[in-house]
């Protein structure tokens, strides 16, 4: 059992949710909004995407992803910044023509992947180490592209959040780090309840818990209304916890939910389960971060 627990807040997703919730953040300000509003809930960590503020639907804005970094670094409320680099991977064939991309196909090279990650410098990224069946549509990600991906966050000195939606994907992030492409201890995400990849249960996240290397970090996450029984999962099993509207829009059935609220009921729980929810600070120690303000590692000196 992790009786000092990361919990982090994933503030919005890409997926088609603006419409279903109000409390979706879709402009740059309504996203940095929200990560001040989970840093004040508790939350650890926010995990950005953006949003075309017009549409609601996908974006890739550096423009967006420099105005939200902005906003919460200029905030009076710590938080740890994990920026997405998960982007640009839908894959939807034409209906006539299945070797061409269809409507809602979104493609970004590696490079083009990383960019706000480069240029931003956040302490987090994602590194998702997998293809997947992603609900109708196919997520590309073949292990070309994330060796080329993890060298990029290797270089910029950002830690790489390794996003495993299935067990090949931790397979193939323990490749990643025997040919020397993740430094130090590695952080996973084990992402449970995505159809078609691994289910959100106990047995699903036990398995992947236990291919983890073992000097490994790890958290886990459920979507929709499995997503506070796997906050308890997780802390019990050893891990840390993720919530947040991307994963889910309810605090209770029929009741839409604020990112402030579910950081604030996923805390109780690791609370009366008898442990705690780890400040910024002490995320950045346990995991060894990149200071923000003086690019030193977390207890290195200045």
């Amino acid at each position: 059992m992790n009786r000092n627990v990361i919990l982090t807040c994933a503030l919005t997703g890409a997926g088609d949710t603006a419409d279903k919730n109000p409390n979706v953040p879709v402009t740059p300000k309504q996203i940095a909004d929200a990560a001040i509003e989970a840093a004040k809930a508790g939350a650890s960590v926010a995990h950005l995407h953006v949003r075309d503020p017009e549409t609601g639907g996908i974006s890739h804005s550096m423009e967006h992803f420099r105005e939200v970094v902005g906003r919460i670094r200029e905030a009076n409320e710590d938080v740890v910044i994990n920026i997405t680099a998960g982007g640009g991977g839908d894959w939807i064939p034409d209906a006539n023509d299945p070797t061409r991309g269809g409507p809602g196909t979104d493609m970004q090279t590696p490079a083009e992947r990383h960019a706000p990650v480069g240029e931003l410098l956040p302490e987090l990224c994602t590194l998702d180490c997998g293809s997947l069946n992603f609900g109708d549509m196919v997520y590309i990600n073949t292990a070309d592209w994330l060796r080329e991906h993890a060298r990029l966050v290797q270089a910029a000195g950002v830690k790489p959040e390794l996003e495993c939606f299935d067990l090949g994907h931790v397979w193939f992030a323990r490749q990643l780090q025997q040919e020397g492409l993740l430094d130090g201890d590695p952080l996973f995400q084990l992402c449970l309840g995505i159809p078609w990849g691994a289910e959100a249960d106990t047995e699903t996240m036990l398995a992947m818990r236990n291919k983890l290397p073992e000097n490994a970090n790890w958290a886990a996450f459920g979507i929709g209304r499995m997503q506070m029984p796997m906050v308890a999962q997780a802390m019990l099993l050893g891990g840390h916890a993720r919530v947040g509207l991307e994963d889910n829009l309810y605090l209770s059935k029929g009741v839409k939910a604020t990112n402030g609220q579910l950081v604030e009921k996923a805390a109780g729980i690791i609370e009366n389960l008898g442990g705690k929810v780890m400040t910024p600070a002490e995320t950045r120690a346990h995991l060894k971060l990149r200071d923000p303000d003086t690019g030193k590692t977390a207890g290195e000196k200045a």
